[in-house]
């Protein structure tokens, strides 16, 4: 018996001191899916080559220039100067007077010494300043002095306002050559440019906007159309 119990407590302690057998190793969890991680596993793209169109660049902007020109009513002037291959842009405003900021209204009294007359941005590689200059002459009568038509006072003037030397010469050789085609003497302006004051929105792209009013359809459409320019849209 008490070799069965001797035997029985050295079995066990045995079992006691023996060391454990390790867990299992688990198995190995999948990496967790991302954005970032599946981006990394693409091949890299070919850089594609350095033109305008890769560079994130937009266009490049082509240079452009500015010319004035009075022409008795503007929304004569733009309607015609908008229909010119290589203009960009034509507003329509007040130029060549005294008072800051005038209102319609004040310079139709022709108190402020400004002059219907509009802006042409136009870009020099398509049109040059020596044919606006040619439109100019062909637009109007610059023998009349500030008149055009049934529009009276100094407001309506005939007038050219130069932004540079260049555009000076060339405005001055213009109307020495244009002389040849009017019997009575030209009385355009060629002056300087200063601040022009843009009319308000009512008065600007007025020709394109208003076709069927009296005005347009009775001097501007008749001018344009002896010009050539009637099939032609503008919104410049």
């Amino acid at each position: 018996m008490r070799t069965t119990l001797a035997l029985a407590l050295t079995f066990v302690l045995a079992a006691c001191s023996a060391p454990a057998s390790p867990p299992p190793a688990p198995a190995a969890a999948a990496p967790a899916a991302s954005h970032a991680a599946e981006e990394s596993k693409k091949a890299p793209e070919p850089s594609a080559p350095a033109t305008e169109t890769t560079k994130g660049d937009a266009m490049p902007t082509p240079k452009t220039e500015v010319a004035t020109f009075a022409t008795g009513c503007y929304w004569c002037s733009e309607a015609v100067f908008q229909r010119v291959d290589g203009v960009i842009s034509v507003r329509s405003g007040f130029t060549g007077g005294t008072v800051a900021n005038p209102t319609y209204e004040q310079c139709c009294t022709g108190d402020t010494g400004h002059a219907e007359a509009v802006e042409v941005t136009f870009d020099p590689s398509k049109v040059g300043y020596e044919t606006l200059l040619d439109w100019f002459w062909r637009m109007h009568d610059p023998t009349t002095l500030n008149r055009q038509g049934a529009d009276t006072g100094t407001q309506y003037r005939s007038a050219i306002f130069w932004h540079s030397d260049a555009q000076r010469a060339a405005a001055e050789k213009s109307k020495k050559a244009a002389q040849e085609s009017f019997a009575d003497p030209i009385v355009t302006e060629v002056t300087k440019a200063g601040p022009f004051y843009a009319a308000d929105a009512y008065h600007q792209n007025y020709y394109n906007s208003h076709t069927t009013q009296g005005y347009c359809r009775a001097v501007i459409a008749p001018k344009l159309h002896k010009l050539g320019l009637d099939e032609k849209s503008g919104a410049k």
